[in-house]
C-alpha cells in the first residue's frame, strides 16, 4: 500500500482541516498518481474537498466512526476490520493513503511506499504525518531537483519501507 502526502519541514500537513498550502505542480501529482486507485480516507479528508465530494475516477473509501454516515460514489466503513476487509478485493500497489493525521498513523505499517512532497517551509499546523526521516525502516530511494512555486522551495521524495 502507498501513502501520499505533502508535508512542511516539520512534517506538518494541515490545519483547521485544510492543507497548509495548494502547490500545481504537487496536485498536479497526487492527481496522475491516484487517478484510477484505490484512495483511502478520513471522514474530515472527505469533507475538506470542494462540496466535501469524493475525488472523480477513483474508488473513494473512507473511515468513519459515525455510523449512520453515507456519501454518494463513495465506500463508506466504520472500523479498521471493515476497511482491511474492503481493501482485500485491491491490488495494493494500487491503494493510496491520503489522509489525514490518523488514517496515516493508523495504516503507516501496512504501507511500503510513501511519496512525499517536502515543503522546505514551517507552517502553523495542527495535523501531522509521521516523520519517516526518524523511522529506520524507512529511506529515500527517489528525490527529484528542487521545485520551486513563487519563492517556496519543494522536492518530490519517494520513502520505501526496508
Amino acid at each position: 500500500m502507498n501513502l501520499i502526502a505533502a508535508v512542511d519541514k516539520n512534517w506538518a500537513i494541515g490545519k483547521d482541516n485544510k492543507l497548509l498550502v495548494r502547490i500545481p505542480a504537487d496536485q498536479k501529482f497526487f492527481r496522475e498518481t491516484t487517478t484510477g486507485k484505490v484512495v483511502v480516507m478520513g471522514r474530515k479528508t472527505l469533507e475538506s474537498f470542494p462540496n466535501g465530494l469524493p475525488l472523480k475516477n477513483r474508488t473513494n473509501i473512507v473511515l468513519t466512526r459515525k455510523p449512520d454516515y453515507k456519501v454518494k460514489d463513495a465506500i463508506v466503513v466504520h472500523s479498521r476490520e471493515e476497511l482491511d476487509e474492503e481493501l482485500k478485493q485491491y491490488h495494493t500497489e494500487d491503494i493510496y493513503v491520503i489522509g489525514g493525521e490518523t488514517i496515516y498513523r493508523m495504516l503507516l505499517d501496512e504501507c511500503d511506499t510513501a511519496h512525499i512532497t517536502k515543503i522546505d517551509y514551517s507552517y502553523e499546523a495542527d495535523a501531522y504525518f509521521p516523520n519517516l526521516d526518524e523511522l529506520p525502516e524507512w529511506e529515500v530511494t527517489a528525490d527529484s531537483e528542487e521545485q520551486t512555486y513563487f519563492d517556496l522551495e519543494y522536492y518530490f521524495l519517494k520513502y520505501r519501507k526496508t
